[in-house]
């Protein structure tokens, strides 16, 4: 059985309105993903945290978690994002 996956965002937003803008086309572009925790605020433990947002996605593989990413409907909602925040990105493989 493949592991699950995550996909971690950390998000220096500079165009709230942008983010919206993103936020709707993303939504749009889920496919297979299941949001597990979008936060403002988290609660830091170690080291500097980046960014004024945190999320994180759940997929069911690696695999299904980059294709959602190279996907055409993400692709055009990422340059949403990429546009309204400076982003940390990182695809973690489960156990």
């Amino acid at each position: 059985m493949a592991s699950k996956a995550y996909v971690i965002f950390t998000e220096e937003i500079h165009d709230p309105e942008g983010m919206k803008a993103y936020g709707k086309a993303a939504a749009a572009a889920m496919g297979g993903a299941k949001v597990l925790a979008v936060d403002a605020k988290p609660q830091v433990l170690e080291g500097n945290w980046h960014g004024h947002q945190t999320v994180v996605l759940e997929f069911e593989t690696v695999e299904a978690a980059q294709a959602w990413y190279d996907s055409d409907a993400y692709r055009s909602a990422r340059v949403l994002r990429q546009a309204a925040a400076d982003t940390n990105a990182a695809i973690l493989s489960g156990f």
